[in-house]
C-alpha cells in the first residue's frame, strides 16, 4: 500500500451547506485533531494539520519553553528534504554546521557527497534549533497550545476521542477530538491509556551526558571512538559548547546514580586519547538506552508516532529524523481524512509505511552500537569484514548511506504498480525554474507531467500541476510527503483524472470553489 486508498463520496456531490450527499470537503469542529507532545514530531504534525485548516490542539505536560538540555542535534538528508517542503530548510542550514562524511568503527568513511539529494550532508545543530522552527511555523498557522496540562485518562467512540487532563493546577479537563496522536515520548501517556505494550529491553546502561566547554577544539566536527570497554562522541552546538556522549562497559550504574565531570572526562579519554580539556559544565545526566518499538501505530482513532511509538540507540542520530518523517507521513492523511477528501481507511497506510522504517531504524542503530563495542574476537572479526566489505563496494556502501540518511527507504506498493510507485520523488527541476519541493510547500499532492494539462481544475485546495524542466515523458502524482502515490510512462487525460478522483477525490463541479464541496 501506497497511501492511496481512494475518497468517500459520489458522484452527487453539490456546492453550499444544505447537500445532503456526498462529504463535507472543509474542516469542522468535530475535525479536530489532539497532538500530545510539543516535540520535534508533534510540532510538525501541529504544524502541518493548522496549514491544512485542520484544527489542532497541542497538549504539553512541560511548562511553555524550549529546552537547550535535548540530545539531539543531527538532521538528515531526508528530514532536511522535508523540511525544505515547509519552508524551513534553509533558515536551520544557516544555523547548523554541514558534515559530508562519516567515519565508523575508526576505518569505515561513509561519504555523503553523492547522496542523491539537495542535502549531500548531515546538518550538526541541537534539537532546540529544530524545535523552535516548527513551533513558529504551527503557531503561525493557527494551532492552538495548552502547556502544563497532562493527559490523565482517553476513551473512543465511534465519533471521536474523548481525552480527559489535568491542566495548570491540576485543574481537570475534558477536551473532545476526532482524532488523537500520541508524540509524547518513550514513556508514553497516550500508549499506555490504548494499553498498546512497549516491548524489547534496555541494550545500553548507564550512558552520561553533558554540555561542556572544551580548552581544544577537536580536528573534526563529529569526533566518534570507541576502544576497550569506553565509547564516546562529541559534537558542538554552535554556542561555545559541545555535547558528550560516553558509555564504559565495566560502569553499570542506575541512572539515578551522581554523576561528576570527572567520570565524563575519564571515560572520554579513554574512547578518544584526550578530553580535549573539558570544563565547565552546564548539564550532566546519566540514563539507559532502550530498543523498543509498539506491534502497532494505530489503535483506532489514536496514533502514536516518534519515540512514543518506538525508541533505540542514539548510533547513528536517527531518533529525531524518524519521528519527523512519521509526522509528515501521518499529517498529509489525517488532513485528508479530516476534510472529507479521503476515506478513513487511507490511516492504516500508517501502519503498513511506517512500522517497517522503524524495525529498520532499530536494527541498524544497534547493530552500529554492537559493532562499535565489539569486543570478542568473533564480533571484531565480523566487523572487520563488514568495513572491508562496505569499503570494496560501491553500491552497498550506497544502500547503507541511503538507510542512514532516510533517502533509500521506499514505501510498499500495490502489485502491478509502475516502479515509481511508493519511491521517494527526488527535488527535481520544474519547468518556469522552480522545484518539486517548494511546490510541495502549499502542502499538495503535485502532478508532474510532460505536457500542459488541466488537471488542477476544481482541486487547487489539494493539488498543483507542474511540468518537468527536462524532456521526461512519466506522469508522477507525488504526494504531501514526497514520495510517488502513482506514476504512468504513458497517460492520457481520462488515465490521469482515473488516479485523480482516486487520490485526490472528485474535482470540484465548475461554479464551485475549491473547499465548498459538500
Amino acid at each position: 500500500m501506497t497511501g492511496t486508498t481512494g475518497p468517500t463520496g459520489n458522484s452527487g456531490t453539490t456546492c453550499g451547506t444544505t447537500g445532503t450527499t456526498g462529504i463535507t470537503r472543509t474542516p469542522t469542529p468535530a475535525s479536530r485533531v489532539l497532538v500530545v507532545g510539543s516535540g520535534p514530531t508533534g510540532l510538525l504534525l501541529a504544524g502541518d494539520l493548522a496549514g491544512a485548516g485542520v484544527p489542532v490542539t497541542v497538549v504539553e505536560k512541560r511548562p511553555h519553553g524550549i529546552s537547550n538540555l535535548s540530545r539531539a542535534f543531527v538532521l538528515h538528508a531526508r528530514t532536511l528534504e522535508q523540511l525544505d517542503a515547509r519552508g524551513l530548510a534553509d533558515g536551520l542550514e544557516s544555523v547548523g554546521q554541514p558534515l559530508d562524511r562519516l567515519r565508523l568503527f575508526g576505518r569505515l568513511t561513509v561519504d555523503l557527497s553523492t547522496l542523491p539529494s539537495r542535502y549531500r550532508h548531515l546538518l550538526v545543530l541541537p534539537q532546540y534549533e529544530v524545535e523552535k522552527a516548527l513551533e513558529r511555523r504551527a503557531v503561525e498557522a493557527g494551532a492552538e497550545f495548552r502547556y502544563e496540562t497532562e493527559l490523565t485518562g482517553l476513551t473512543q467512540d465511534a465519533d471521536g476521542v474523548t481525552v480527559e487532563a489535568a491542566g495548570p493546577r491540576g485543574r481537570a479537563e475534558t477536551l473532545r477530538a476526532a482524532y488523537v496522536v500520541g508524540a509524547d515520548g518513550m514513556r508514553s501517556a497516550v500508549r499506555q491509556a490504548v494499553g498498546l505494550p512497549f516491548p524489547g529491553r534496555s541494550v545500553i546502561r548507564s550512558v552520561v551526558l553533558a554540555d561542556v566547554r572544551l580548552a581544544e577544539q577537536p580536528p573534526s566536527l563529529l569526533t566518534v571512538n570507541a576502544a576497550g570497554d569506553a565509547f564516546a562522541f562529541l559534537a558542538p552546538f554552535g554556542d561555545g559548547y559541545h555535547r558528550v556522549i560516553g558509555w564504559h562497559r565495566g560502569r553499570d550504574v542506575p541512572d539515578g546514580e551522581p554523576l561528576d565531570l570527572a567520570e565524563i572526562k575519564e571515560i572520554t579519554r579513554l574512547a578518544l586519547g584526550r578530553d580535549f580539556g573539558m570544563h565547565d559544565a552546564r548539564w550532566m545526566s546519566r540514563f539507559h538506552s532502550d530498543e523498543r518499538q509498539a506491534p502497532a501505530y494505530r489503535a483506532g482513532r489514536v496514533f502514536l508516532a516518534g519515540d512514543a511509538a518506538h525508541v533505540h540507540t542514539p548510533a547513528g542520530g536517527q531518533g529525531m529524523n524518524t519521528g519527523l518523517q512519521d509526522a509528515a507521513n501521518l499529517s498529509w492523511k489525517l488532513a485528508a481524512v479530516a476534510t472529507g477528501h479521503a476515506d478513513p481507511a487511507l490511516l492504516d497506510t500508517y501502519q503498513a509505511e511506517r512500522h517497517p522504517v522503524g524495525r529498520a531504524v532499530l536494527r541498524s542503530s544497534g547493530g552500529i552500537v554492537r559493532l562499535a563495542m565489539a569486543k570478542r574476537p568473533w564480533t571484531l572479526a565480523a566487523r572487520g569484514a563488514l568495513t572491508a566489505f562496505l569499503g570494496a563496494v560501491g553500491p552497498a556502501r550506497r544502500k547503507a548511506a541511503g538507510r542512514l540518511t532516510g533517502i533509500g527507504h521506499r514505501y510498499p506498493a500495490p502489485r502491478g504498480a509502475h516502479p515509481l510507485t511508493g519511491a521517494r520523488v527526488p527535488d527535481v527541476d520544474l519547468a518556469g525554474g522552480g522545484r518539486l519541493y517548494e511546490a510541495l510547500r502549499g502542502g499538495r499532492f503535485v502532478l508532474i507531467t510532460p505536457e500542459p494539462h488541466e488537471a488542477g481544475a476544481g482541486r487547487g485546495d489539494r493539488l498543483a500541476v507542474a511540468r518537468w524542466a527536462s524532456g521526461r515523458r512519466t506522469t508522477v502524482l507525488v504526494r504531501p510527503d514526497g514520495y510517488a502515490a502513482w506514476a504512468a510512462d504513458s497517460a492520457g487525460p481520462a488515465v490521469i483524472e482515473a488516479a485523480l478522483a482516486r487520490h485526490l477525490g472528485p474535482a470540484a463541479p465548475a461554479g464551485c470553489a475549491p473547499g465548498d464541496l459538500r
